[in-house]
């Protein structure tokens, strides 16, 4: 069972990715095309993310994967206002058909001038219109300078994630 990390593409998803894994922060300038799998161990748990590229071309094969996954992790660039609309579409699209599916908003880019706060992201996304069977979590994060240590909203983002696998098992 995997970890998927979706998000439309430039929200960040691959730098969260590996400044979950290594502790570091790396911003990855390059887009996904396709796919990027990633092992993080934790004390508790072994965690395998997947993450799908966000261009339009690679959106399709979001849904495919959901039905095999523990939890999702949705990754939104804050600062992006103009495209948080079609975020939240794809997002409600996406989990509309699983009631039960734990959900972890990462309101990626918090450090960026004019990034939306987390009660902006929060109504952004309608995230009050998912309903209350779910567990859903939204937490906002930044990726730092290259090489240096995560942030405090990163290391809680990953602590929450190894605690929803371990609950989901």
């Amino acid at each position: 069972k995997q970890i998927l990390v979706l998000g439309l593409d430039g929200a960040g998803k691959t730098s969260v990715l590996h400044s979950l894994a290594t502790n570091q922060v790396k911003r990855s300038m390059a887009p996904t095309e396709g796919f990027n799998a990633i092992c993080i161990n934790t004390e508790e748990t072994q965690m395998e993310f997947l993450e799908i590229g966000g261009s339009e071309s690679l959106r399709s094969y979001w849904k495919m994967y959901l039905p095999k996954v523990l939890l999702l992790v949705f990754v939104v660039d804050s600062a992006d206002h103009a495209r948080l609309p079609v975020a939240k579409r794809l997002l409600h699209q996406l989990i509309q058909n699983n009631s039960t599916l734990p959900v972890v908003v990462l309101a990626n880019k918090q450090d960026l001038k004019g990034a939306y706060c987390i009660t902006d992201i929060h109504d952004a996304l309608a995230l009050s219109d998912i309903g209350d069977e779910r567990k859903m979590f939204l937490i906002g994060t930044h990726v730092a300078e290259d090489g240096s240590e995560i942030s405090s909203s990163m290391k809680d983002a990953k602590e929450l994630i190894a605690q929803l696998v371990l609950e989901t098992q």
